[in-house]
């Protein structure tokens, strides 16, 4: 009888080594990851928790108090006068959050289109001088706020849309536009320009190509880029101040002139945590969408 014969008719001799491929043995150890390792992750989580949350903390409290004096840790009385002052009619605070969201959604939509407009010809077009158009649209984000807001200033007041909400949101778009075009060129270098036009070739036009064939891949970027656009909308003063001319009140000058004007750190504390609260809810979700599959690298194009 062979060799061969032996083994199949047999037992498993003791002692052998399974064969490599075979299952997982029984008993076998996993191999236990350094402790490192597992504390790694949930470290970085309470860190960056405490670095967002540490300095709204104390506005947290000081919104909830009526005395708290140096060098006392801890608030002397306890009141809800702040609050009652912050959202009562003389502070204008709905008033400033809608004007704020009025703005910023406004901001947000033509910046978005644009970026995306922009984006798509950075990504999928060969322009003469690109590197030039690039740097012109950067350019309210390069140069300095307080030079832009005057120069912007001077243009907006001899065209008559100083003091008006047009003005401010025409203001506030290019900054918004630059940082949009700058994401969507990186999501429109993702997508495959042939796709669009083998479905041109099939007999759909070009809107119906976008729609169907490019929209879907570029749903998740042109989100983050609205949110984007709105929180440089939210929290601009520079520009609102000047072009606004007072005329337009929005969170952030409402928070400024309390702080400087009223003196009531309770009720300043009160109008922060309302003006921190949308862009801490809008960068939690944009961080969320980023994360997704359907995301690109930011960057410009190709």
């Amino acid at each position: 009888m062979t060799e061969t014969g032996l083994a199949t008719g047999s037992r498993p001799v003791q002692g052998a080594r399974p064969v490599s491929g075979a299952g997982p043995v029984r008993g076998a150890r996993r191999p236990r990851r350094p402790l490192g390792v597992g504390l790694a992750r949930p470290t970085v989580l309470i860190l960056t928790g405490l670095w967002v949350a540490g300095p709204l903390l104390p506005l947290a409290v000081q919104a909830f108090t009526d005395q708290w004096f140096y060098p006392d840790l801890w608030p002397n009385r306890w009141s809800l006068a702040g609050w009652e002052q912050a959202l009562g009619p003389q502070s204008r605070l709905a008033e400033a959050v809608a004007t704020s969201i009025g703005i910023g959604a406004a901001v947000a939509a033509l910046a978005t289109a644009l970026g995306a407009a922009a984006g798509r010809a950075l990504a999928w077009h060969r322009l003469p001088g690109r590197r030039l158009i690039e740097l012109v649209l950067l350019a309210p984000v390069l140069v300095p706020p307080f030079a832009v807001a005057m120069g912007a200033q001077v243009v907006y007041l001899r065209a008559g849309l100083a003091d008006s909400l047009t003005g401010v949101v025409l203001a506030q778009l290019p900054a918004a536009t630059a940082y949009a075009t700058l994401l969507m060129s990186g999501m429109w270098a993702g997508v495959d320009p042939a796709l669009e036009r083998q479905a041109r070739t099939l007999g759909a036009g070009a809107w119906r190509a976008f729609r169907e064939v490019s929209l879907p891949q570029l749903r998740g970027g042109l989100v983050v880029a609205a949110m984007f656009a709105f929180l440089i909308s939210w929290s601009d003063y520079l520009l609102t101040l000047l072009i606004g001319g007072g005329v337009v009140t929005t969170v952030p000058l409402l928070l400024f002139a309390t702080a400087a004007g009223s003196g009531n750190q309770a009720a300043t504390a009160a109008i922060a945590l309302v003006a921190v609260a949308p862009p801490l809810l809008l960068t939690a979700l944009a961080a969320r969408q980023l994360a997704g599959r359907d995301t690109a690298l930011l960057g410009v194009g190709r």
